[in-house]
């Protein structure tokens, strides 16, 4: 635990497991970087994927923040998953149930060599299966792609999954409802290419989602 790290609001929500962290990262699709960039503040969306303890961030070499990562870049990424609202009694008790994790670090650009199995490392996270049914990146496209690989060393992980707080002797009034309404990602069907043949059928990486 760092300065950086340490949970000063509701720090009993906090949990070191590393196997928490790992199925909060492998469970996410979309991570949020944060830096400063030329003395203002950026937060971008951006598609990642973990190995073991490295986490990489997946983005094209003409995008002005990888652009400036060729020393590397300090930054902040936040991957969080929105679980459930809780309902209770007052809007000043009513919460949300979720699980976030938030990691600090030095992100540097992978080497060339090593790039092909960084890229492998995202699309097999984003869509599984998927790296062995399509052809390699080509040479070109390895040129026009930046990964920039963070250690996973500095991370703050949160996560609250309960009911909304009660108390027999509160005096809220009972007539009001109080739950928790879960909140679940689903993948709809999938939506053919015009230039696929209709015939074909679902690939494995696909049918894997639904």
């Amino acid at each position: 635990m760092s300065e950086r790290t340490r949970l000063t609001r509701k720090p009993e929500r906090g949990n070191d497991d590393p196997g928490v962290l790992h199925r909060l990262l492998d469970e996410a699709r979309v991570a949020h970087v944060g830096f400063v960039r030329r003395g203002c503040p950026v937060v971008l969306p951006m598609a990642f994927g973990r190995d073991g303890n490295r986490l990489f961030l997946h983005g094209s070499t003409g995008a002005g923040a990888f652009l400036d990562s060729r020393q590397g870049l300090e930054v902040s990424v936040a991957v969080t998953h929105l679980d459930g609202l809780v309902f209770a009694r007052s809007a000043f008790d009513s919460s949300m149930n979720y699980r976030s994790a938030v990691i600090f670090g030095h992100a540097m650009p992978v080497p060339a060599e090593d790039k092909q199995d960084a890229l492998r490392a995202v699309t097999e996270h984003l869509m599984p299966g998927r790296w062995e049914e399509v052809r390699p990146p080509t040479p070109k496209e390895l040129a026009a792609t930046t990964v920039l690989v963070l250690a996973l060393d500095e991370v703050s992980v949160k996560v609250r999954a309960a009911g909304p707080g009660e108390d027999p002797d509160e005096g809220e009034d009972r007539s009001v409802w109080a739950g928790v309404v879960p909140i679940h990602t689903a993948f709809g069907a999938p939506e053919r290419s015009p230039l696929t043949d209709p015939t074909l059928p679902l690939p494995r990486s696909v049918t894997a989602l639904l």
